[in-house]
Order: structure tokens, then C-alpha cells, then sequence
């Protein structure tokens, strides 16, 4: 946890943003790079489950914060896929 906490606050650096939470348009394009299976996850994902343009930056902030986790530097298919099903279970309510 600790290890994602400086990633991020590395990748800020000399901004007002401390966290992935808090990207903005650009800084979600420039920090949130996808490898090729993770884009084909994300756009099956968008079309299947209708979601909105904010639910996808939703989930591309999630998923970044999974792969710093991982210390990984793009974004996987397997972060996309996990993030993805925390995106069904708030839409689901499931307390």
C-alpha cells in the first residue's frame, strides 16, 4: 500500500492532485496506459454493461490504482477486469 501511495505521489509531483481518485482528463490519459488486451476488456466492458463516459474514467482510475498496487506499470486486462467487478457491485448495492 505504501509502495502505491509514492507511485502516485511521484506521478503528481507539482500538482494539486495527490492521488489517482483525483486525476483529471489529462492526467488520466497520460497515467492510465493500456496494453492491448486491457483496451479490447475496457471497450467490451463499456458496450456490455452501457456504461457512461464518468463510469469509464472511473474505472480507468481504479484500475491504475490496482496496477500500482502491483507495481506494474500499464494497466492490464486483469486490472481492468477487477476494477470492472467493483464497478458492478456499487451498482448492484451490495453493502
Amino acid at each position: 500500500m505504501a509502495c502505491a501511495r509514492a507511485i502516485q505521489q511521484n506521478r503528481f509531483k507539482g500538482s494539486d492532485v495527490f492521488c489517482n481518485a483525483r486525476m483529471t482528463p489529462k492526467q488520466i490519459k497520460e497515467a492510465c496506459k493500456l496494453d492491448t488486451e486491457a483496451e479490447a476488456l475496457l471497450k467490451a466492458a463499456i458496450l456490455h454493461l452501457q456504461l457512461s463516459a464518468r463510469a469509464y474514467d472511473r474505472i480507468l482510475k481504479v484500475s491504475r490504482t490496482i496496477a500500482d498496487l502491483e507495481n506494474s506499470e500499464n494497466i492490464q486486462a486483469k486490472h481492468i477486469a477487477e476494477a470492472t467487478q467493483f464497478r458492478n457491485l456499487d451498482r448492484k448495492g451490495v453493502n
